[in-house]
């Protein structure tokens, strides 16, 4: 499992690794069921305090993307439907990624194009 920080980045080092695991778990390279690291061990590896680890997966099981089992571990869910809240949040990121779309004048079948190869 490949995460990687950017200290330069303006975001919190236990967003970086929140957005970093849902990445993998969105694209398939952390599959449904697979456990994920222990807390220790990520923290570990990535040389930074175990409590900003356990922020990142305490978000990403509010969020739906992860989820615990006492005295077992963390591990990815599967896929299901999202939160309202989080749902909420990407449909107005689209949205506002749409508009400066429109603003720079790409083309609409262009967009399209975009949306039907992400929704394969």
């Amino acid at each position: 499992m490949v995460i990687t920080l950017n200290y330069r980045d303006s975001r919190p080092i236990y967003e970086q690794i929140r957005d970093g695991l849902r990445r993998l778990i969105v694209t398939g390279a952390l599959q449904p069921d697979e456990r994920l690291p222990s807390v220790r061990s990520m923290a570990t590896e990535l040389a930074i305090n175990p409590n900003t680890i356990q922020r990142a997966y305490g978000e990403l099981e509010a969020e739906g993307y992860i989820y615990s089992v006492p005295g077992k571990g963390s591990f990815a869910a599967k896929a299901a439907e999202p939160l309202d809240g989080r749902k909420a949040e990407l449909l107005e990121k689209l949205r506002e990624i749409l508009t400066e779309l429109r603003y720079l004048q790409v083309p609409k079948e262009e967009i399209f194009a975009l949306l039907e190869e992400g929704m394969r």
